[in-house]
């Protein structure tokens, strides 16, 4: 009953439905179905670019339909508006991720992932091209790496 409650509080918790918000959660979810995890580094509420990202890429049907069966998905956010403001927990969590994996501070910064966490493919800042070439290059690194 726990982890059932966790898991919701995990879905519910972050800005974009179906992402996670916690790594070592979404490490575990990934190894459990042999999937590859999508880990993006934003500041939802300050940085333009990954507004765009999130409303043209991650919104977009095109993404929902590939991900939701495909991908287990992380989301770091960095908000600065005290109306957003995160737990202190996840303050930590997000932190210690970027310490490991955006130890320069860029947003936006997605990575695509292996489930023990090795790098297989980085975009730094907005990926200029179209939801349906995103997802067309992310089956192709998703096929390559099963």
């Amino acid at each position: 009953m726990k982890l059932i409650v966790l898991l919701l509080l995990f879905f519910f918790n972050s800005s974009l439905p179906g992402w996670l918000t916690n790594f070592n959660e979404a490490k575990k979810a990934a190894s459990a179905k042999h999937e590859l995890i999508l880990l993006n580094f934003s500041g939802s509420d300050w940085c333009g670019p990954c507004i765009r990202l999130r409303k043209e890429i991650f919104e977009s049907k095109e993404f929902v339909d590939f991900s939701t069966p495909n991908l287990v998905l992380v989301n770091a956010d960095f908000p600065r508006s005290n109306k957003n403001k995160l737990s202190i927990e996840q303050v930590k969590l997000n932190e210690s991720l970027a310490d490991i994996y955006n130890s320069n501070g860029k947003f936006p910064l997605t990575l695509l992932l292996d489930e023990n966490g090795r790098v297989i493919k980085e975009w730094d800042g907005f990926p200029d091209i179209s939801p349906d070439k995103y997802v067309a290059l992310l089956k192709q690194l998703c096929d390559a790496n099963k």
